[in-house]
């Protein structure tokens, strides 16, 4: 089970902080991630950190986002600052998990969490 928090609607230029928590049971975390999809959109990857610390951004978002988590609580949060319109859409969690003995990354997603951008 995953619970997304903190999408919100927000002006340009402004912030929010998204939050998923991944409850249930305990994860063998390859990567976690946030993924966003705009109306009329193909779902796009937007950041991810992997179980190490190393993390990665898509090209828009560099130097505005930032992905952490929290492996006690089996949580990522995406800080998001001057965002734009065009930041608007559906965010989605998304874990990667490490199933030991094999080259399997089996994914799990949340159920999304609505960030509007708008004057």
């Amino acid at each position: 089970h995953f619970e997304e928090s903190g999408g919100a609607s927000v002006q340009p230029g402004g912030s929010l902080r998204l939050a998923c928590v991944a409850s249930g049971r305990t994860f063998n975390t390859y990567a976690m991630a946030w993924f966003r999809q705009a109306p009329g959109k193909e779902r796009e990857f937007v950041a991810r950190i992997m179980g190490g610390g190393s993390t990665y951004y898509e090209d828009s978002v560099e130097g505005r986002f930032t992905i952490a988590t929290n492996s006690a609580k089996n949580e990522v949060c995406l800080q998001m600052t001057r965002l734009k319109i065009e930041d608007t859409a559906m965010y989605y969690c998304n874990l990667a998990e490490l199933v030991p003995g094999t080259s399997r990354r089996p994914e799990y997603w949340g159920q999304g969490t609505q960030v509007t951008v708008s004057s």
